[in-house]
């Protein structure tokens, strides 16, 4: 197999602009070498065993006292009650996306995470809707104060979230500053569960090193479809074969677990065999999907999973004759739930791609997914941008209180999980 190369001096030009953190190692000797080698590639086993060592300058090196703990530290590590108040129980499951790199006081982002309004955050490098390639990621230096802001100002551990699969699905990247990681695919055809371990680590520690808490990452789907859009085309996949994505998964996610980074299964309960992209429309796998793509998920559960799971946007008429995945009382509370046993926090998948907003519109879609057992709400606010998506989701669920489609223990008990997941956020270990 055939890996991208990547020239040494892109790889310790990045390093060496992360600040704090790789301006400590020894630039005499390594950046005088890696510019001998200034054109030469370094190999798929190169790139991992340079995204290891990156991972031990990243993690060994002393945090600035400036910067802070990585989370605020509100909720004690005895898991409090969920604040009873409707408004804190619907605003604890909301994760939105939100425009600006640079944040003062009185942005309404800023705000709305002080008055508990949102639960978590996810970043862009890129804002899709103006085109533009600036959104909330500059560099190391800007990521660490804005995500500083927000904790500082969070009642509680507020999830800080960013897509970080490696390969082409990264929005921390070398230009903007922080190390690389190979694709899954690439991972997966090395097939070192230690070597995917050591880029997790990798990756973990680039992320907690800038605040950042929860990787939607790694991806569990079954590489069913070389020709899928948006997994098998993309190598976001470790292997077509079940067992071995499950290894790697497990091993993907003790990197992130050992940098403190919380990871996520997705896209629940398998993207790899669709043949389309559900950011543009329906996702029908009814015909391509087997239950060989649940085997990720049976592994780790068994294993002990404690970080999230993202549902996909996947419709399966075997799983659910009516609804995809996400908005499936049958597929989260029957299939994720009852039959694989999974209790911790179910995450949706963008609640704004046009597999669910194309065929339900935005209130029948939230409505459906707290019906189905989602916990986390995510609008990336990106496909399209909406200042008020948080407000209008919470008005849909207080209406379903009110006129009693959903009760406060429903809610109830996705904040208790929320909280179990937040209590164990900490500052960023050492190695």
């Amino acid at each position: 197999m055939k890996h991208r190369r990547t020239p040494f001096r892109v790889l310790f030009s990045a390093a060496a602009r992360v600040p704090g953190r790789f301006s400590s190692l020894p630039a005499a000797g390594a950046l005088a070498r890696a510019r001998a080698w200034r054109g030469a590639p370094l190999g798929l086993v190169g790139l991992v065993a340079l995204a290891a060592l990156l991972a031990l300058w990243a993690c060994a090196a002393p945090r600035a006292a400036a910067d802070g703990p990585a989370v605020s530290g509100r909720l004690p590590a005895a898991v409090q009650a969920p604040d009873t108040g409707l408004e804190r129980m619907i605003g604890r499951m909301l994760l939105v996306g939100f425009r600006g790199a640079r944040l003062g006081p009185d942005d309404p982002i800023v705000r709305k995470v002080a008055q508990g309004r949102v639960g978590g955050v996810i970043l862009f490098s890129r804002d899709v809707a103006l085109k533009s390639d600036v959104r909330n990621i500059v560099d190391p230096a800007q990521v660490r104060a804005l995500t500083a802001l927000l904790q500082g100002v969070a009642p509680e551990p507020l999830f800080v979230g960013v897509d970080q699969e490696g390969g082409r699905v990264a929005r921390l990247t070398p230009d903007r500053g922080f190390a690389p990681a190979p694709s899954a695919q690439a991972l997966g055809g090395l097939d070192d569960v230690a070597a995917t371990e050591a880029v997790g680590h990798s990756v973990g520690c680039s992320l907690a090193a800038v605040g950042i808490n929860v990787d939607f990452a790694p991806v569990a789907d079954v590489n069913v479809n070389p020709a899928n859009p948006v997994i098998g085309a993309l190598g976001r996949s470790f292997s077509a074969d079940p067992e071995t994505v499950a290894r790697h998964d497990a091993a993907f996610a003790r990197g992130l677990a050992r940098s403190g980074v919380i990871a996520c299964l997705k896209h629940f309960p398998g993207h790899g065999s669709a043949w389309n992209d559900s950011h543009q429309g329906m996702c029908d796998v009814t015909d391509t999907w087997s239950a060989a793509e649940l085997v990720p998920y049976e592994r780790l559960f068994v294993q002990g999973w404690r970080g999230m799971v993202m549902t996909g946007h996947l419709f399966n008429a075997h799983l659910d004759p009516r609804d995809p995945a996400t908005l499936s009382r049958a597929t989260i509370g029957g299939l994720l739930r009852s039959r694989l046993g999974f209790d911790g926090v179910v995450v949706s998948d963008d609640m704004q791609m046009r597999a669910v907003t194309a065929q339900y519109g935005f209130d029948k879609a939230v409505e459906l997914a707290v019906l189905a057992g989602v916990d986390v709400l995510l609008f990336g606010n990106n496909l399209d941008y909406d200042p008020d998506v948080d407000a209008r989701a919470t008005a849909v669920i207080r209406a379903m209180v009110a006129d009693g489609r959903v009760s406060r223990e429903r809610l109830r008990a996705s904040g208790e999980r929320i909280a179990r997941l937040k209590a164990g956020l900490a500052p960023v270990p050492g190695p």
